[in-house]
């Protein structure tokens, strides 16, 4: 009997972090492609918002809405096998998973839910700062950052072609989302 547990939870926000297995080669810039386009058609095949995320050699974050029934383990999943055969079938590499397990964080329904949310994508577009890949979040091109900038009638174009969902959250603070 298997000891994994699956997270069926869905609507609410999730934090994502997701890491390659140790011993596994970092992501070059194609692979980060890859995992770009896999998440775009994940989205159109199962429509989950994606808010922010930002990919870095080995690991990625991401900002995950699946709508119920759609549960975050079930995007995860889909994500990660679809990313998984496509990287390996151009490394030529084995059929192991090159992602580990993901960690995840949930919007609780306790207070500071709004804030709490937007120190997140702040976190996640510093990292590459942090990790010392750019001076700015807008030097790292595998990043949402650039959708960030600009106003909400504006199509932005990034560099990775991965765009975020736009949504208008709550301007309450102690507001559950």
């Amino acid at each position: 009997m298997s000891r994994l547990r699956r997270l069926v939870v869905s609507d609410r926000w999730f934090f994502i972090t997701c890491r390659l297995l140790p011993r596994r080669l970092i992501l070059s810039p194609s692979e980060f492609a890859v995992l770009a386009q896999v998440i775009q058609e994940r989205r159109a095949e199962h429509r989950f918002l994606l808010t922010a995320w930002v990919f870095l050699p080995d690991y990625w974050h991401a900002i995950f809405y699946p709508p119920h029934p759609l549960t975050v383990s079930r995007v995860m999943q889909t994500i990660k096998d679809g990313a998984t055969k496509r990287i390996n079938r151009a490394r030529r590499g084995a059929a192991s998973l090159p992602f580990a397990k993901f960690t995840l964080g949930a919007a609780k329904g306790s207070g500071q839910a709004v804030r709490k949310y937007h120190e997140k994508v702040e976190y996640i577009h510093l990292d590459p700062v942090k990790a010392g890949l750019a001076s700015r979040p807008e030097d790292w091109p595998g990043s949402s950052v650039h959708d960030y900038s600009g106003n909400l009638d504006q199509a932005v174009v990034t560099p990775s072609g991965l765009s975020v969902d736009r949504v208008l959250l709550p301007v309450d603070q102690n507001t559950r989302i």
